[in-house]
């Protein structure tokens, strides 16, 4: 892994402010809606989610294991959320077992892996027969601006290349659901240059683990009900938009 990229998103992790306004964005309570609906429903008896972040898509159980490259990470998490398991892992060498799980998540992950077949390869090879892989993912190629590259996005997929990479290793899709259509991509662009124009007006670097500012906390119910208010917005422009817009895509594939 580049080693500045890594530094990057540890300061992400270190900031109070960083962690406050994560959980409540938009577009991370729609995935975490619709996975956590499928998760529920099918009474997933034992889930490994990879690259959980300080953002897990799901929280409602503890036969869990969250998966994350960064320790940083898996010990903010478990100082917030508590349940499941801890493993710090990478994604194209997990330390399990083969057929040890019943549920494997990938939610906004494989786009940022170099090697990203080697990555669904091993959440295969930890499936056992018959379990379930989820994945988000963003859609289009075309879509590919100065958001994707900002958030170091290795690429964006075609539906049918991701379907084909899936079938490469036996997974067979069951379900392709729509998450988020074009709004998504307008307000991301506008997000990251509003953040770039921040950052360029800072006069100084950041202060990772300084913890959490008194106007991060003041700001934070605001914050969180606009941002669920803006969901809705999101879902219904996600759920009117033809599949082949759509900005992200959700594939359940079984294990076969």
């Amino acid at each position: 892994m580049d080693r500045n990229r890594e530094n990057r998103f540890q300061d992400f992790f270190e900031e109070g402010k960083y962690v406050v306004f994560k959980n409540h964005l938009y577009n991370y309570l729609l995935r975490k809606r619709a996975i956590e609906k499928i998760l529920v429903r099918e009474d997933a008896r034992y889930i490994l989610e990879i690259g959980s972040g300080i953002s897990p898509v799901m929280t409602k159980t503890d036969r869990i294991v969250y998966s994350e490259l960064s320790f940083l990470a898996l010990r903010t998490l478990k100082t917030r959320h508590g349940r499941g398991s801890y493993v710090v892992a990478d994604g194209t060498r997990l330390p399990f077992r083969d057929g040890v799980f019943s549920h494997a998540v990938s939610s906004e992950v494989l786009e940022h892996v170099p090697d990203d077949q080697k990555a669904i390869e091993e959440l295969s090879r930890i499936l056992e027969l018959g379990g379930r892989l989820i994945v988000t993912f963003p859609h289009r190629k075309f879509y590919y601006m100065s958001d994707d590259k900002f958030v170091e996005h290795c690429r964006r997929y075609e539906l049918e290349e991701m379907v084909g990479q899936l079938e490469s290793v036996d997974c067979a899709p069951l379900l392709i659901q729509k998450i988020l259509g074009p709004l998504e991509k307008v307000t991301m662009l506008s997000v990251i240059s509003v953040v770039r124009l921040l950052q360029w007006g800072r006069r100084g670097p950041s202060e990772p683990g300084r913890g959490t500012p008194v106007w991060a906390r003041a700001a934070e119910p605001l914050f969180k009900w606009a941002n669920r208010g803006y969901a809705c917005l999101a879902w219904l422009d996600g759920k009117l938009w033809p599949r082949n817009l759509s900005t992200v895509l959700l594939i359940e594939a079984e294990k076969r």
